[in-house]
């Protein structure tokens, strides 16, 4: 969403709001002492009993950029208007610039993440419609059909990455050794998780949901989810109709996600709930399903008074209905610095949460 566009849903949000227990029945002391004392083994810890609780460290990040950004102040990292001209007009304004790919891949690095959803990122797969003169710094300067995709590239090895059906710049990624997507048997699955597109909002899904087979048994749900942006009626109704499938019907009859299951929402809301939901009905239909008194909960920072991840909103949010845990933004919460040490280029934060089932 562009700042022109969020300053004005802002703006439209202030015109729209100017008898006792039983006692327990008495041990049988009738019971021969002497069996009851031949075994002196100390009795197991309940600790020792019941599994671990597993955690799930999780990040959502939209990779992507904007020409008005000040790409050309300091420090002169050599990414400047040019180069953001290029971005914006071959690469979709994803992330494509070869050095901010390597930083970022140093970012995933040391953050060992479990699993990471992206939005707005660059699928190498377009690079013949590149056209030569704009591949100079970019991942299409030296990219070759069955090279590593820049959302591979930044998880690095030991990930499947699996991405929405129509929406390559869409992806899902989850660590091996925590499990694989059910339905994905390669490193990259292209169209590998369920999602559906909704008429009139664009081609393909911009909902999508994976099942992780865990290795430590079970499944986990992964939504990941990419609003449509603007303020337009049109782009409201399609946020509504995004937000409906996750919740109630992801377009198979059922939604793509129920209170019951262990999961996680993530993801580019293009709205803020916590701040425009009395101006934007898309915001408030959020609502209906999370928050105070309802199945889901928001884990990522939240309300009018929360640090944004974007400009001054926050549209980058972690849900679940049955994990719970810290989460923080780099870049905005004290002590984690943000994923480029210097450079001006991602228009978002991320957002890293720790969450336990």
């Amino acid at each position: 969403m562009t700042r022109l566009a969020l300053a004005a849903l802002a703006a439209a949000t202030l015109a729209f709001s100017c008898g006792a227990p039983q006692a327990a029945a008495p041990p049988d002391v009738t019971a021969d002492r002497d069996d009851l004392a031949h075994d002196d083994a100390p009795s197991p810890d309940v600790a020792d009993i019941l599994p671990a609780p597993r955690t799930f460290r999780v990040v959502t990040f939209n990779t992507g950029s904007a020409p008005e950004m000040d790409h050309d102040g300091p420090p002169d990292d050599g990414y400047g208007a040019a180069e953001a001209a290029l971005t914006a007009a071959h690469y979709g304004n994803g992330l494509a610039w070869l050095p901010f790919v390597e930083q970022t891949t140093a970012f995933f690095t040391a953050l060992q993440a479990d699993v990471v959803v992206f939005q707005e990122i660059f699928h190498p797969g377009e690079c013949p419609d590149v056209p030569e003169e704009a591949r100079a710094g970019f991942v299409c300067q030296d990219w070759a059909p069955g090279a590593p995709t820049v959302a591979q590239r930044l998880v690095g090895e030991g990930f499947q990455v699996a991405c929405h059906p129509g929406k390559p710049d869409k992806c899902a990624a989850v660590r091996r050794s925590v499990g694989t997507f059910r339905g994905c048997q390669g490193d990259l699955c292209l169209d590998g998780l369920d999602g559906f597109t909704v008429p009139g909002c664009g081609s393909g899904a911009r909902v999508a949901r994976g099942r992780v087979d865990l290795v430590s048994g079970g499944t986990l749900t992964v939504v990941n989810v990419h609003g449509t942006s603007g303020f337009s009626a049109d782009d409201l109704d399609c946020r509504v109709a995004q937000v409906e499938q996750i919740f109630v019907d992801l377009g198979d009859g059922a939604p793509a996600i129920g209170p019951d299951e262990l999961g996680v929402v993530l993801g580019d809301l293009n709205t803020d709930p916590g701040r425009l939901a009395e101006g934007d009905p898309s915001a408030a239909r959020w609502l209906d399903f999370a928050g105070p008194g309802r199945p889901f909960a928001f884990l990522s920072p939240f309300g009018p008074e929360a640090p944004p991840s974007y400009v001054l909103f926050n549209i980058d949010h972690v849900l679940s209905a049955t994990l719970t845990g810290p989460c923080f933004v780099p870049g905005v919460t004290e002590g984690h610095p943000p994923v480029l040490d210097a450079a001006l280029f991602f228009d978002h934060h991320p957002i890293v949460c720790d969450l336990t089932e």
